[in-house]
């Protein structure tokens, strides 16, 4: 009994840092040394709105590591809110300039949006995001680019 209260006391401090451990790479996946680590997403809150029908709201961190960079990708029809925590990112939406947001700074994102560039803007320190969708229930809210 007191070998589960400790294994499930260690997975709460985990949840709640962030925690997590990488699986371990096999020696011969010389590709993984260089791509670039990508962002974690953590659901915190989900729900939908009772006030329009068909549309959830969900709230995120989104956990960028040193030199981070996600994928180019979409939110479907989501109105996407994002406020910068910690840390520096650097954000370009569809062919619009890219921009620069420190921490307690913030953007929306219009539904349909493509996101072509989101990273972290420090080889040092992670940078953190809350992200707020508003999207139809049941749609998947980050969509990757195919890859070519």
């Amino acid at each position: 009994m007191n070998g589960i209260r400790i294994a499930a006391g260690l997975l709460v401090v985990a949840a709640l840092t962030g925690a997590c451990a990488a699986p371990e790479q096999p020696a011969e996946a010389p590709m993984a040394a260089t791509q670039p680590p990508t962002e974690t997403l953590t659901p915190l809150l989900q729900q939908a709105l009772p006030n329009a029908p068909g549309k959830t709201f969900t709230s995120s961190i989104v956990d960028f590591p040193p030199g981070a960079r996600a994928t180019p990708h979409r939110h479907g029809e989501a109105f996407v809110y994002a406020y910068v925590l910690e840390g520096t990112l650097r954000s370009q939406l569809d062919d619009q300039p890219t921009s620069t947001y420190h921490q307690g700074q913030n953007w929306v994102e219009q539904p349909g949006a493509h996101h072509v560039l989101t990273e972290n803007a420090s080889r040092t320190d992670r940078a953190k995001l809350l992200v707020v969708f508003v999207s139809n229930t049941g749609d998947a809210l980050k969509v990757d680019d195919p890859h070519p």
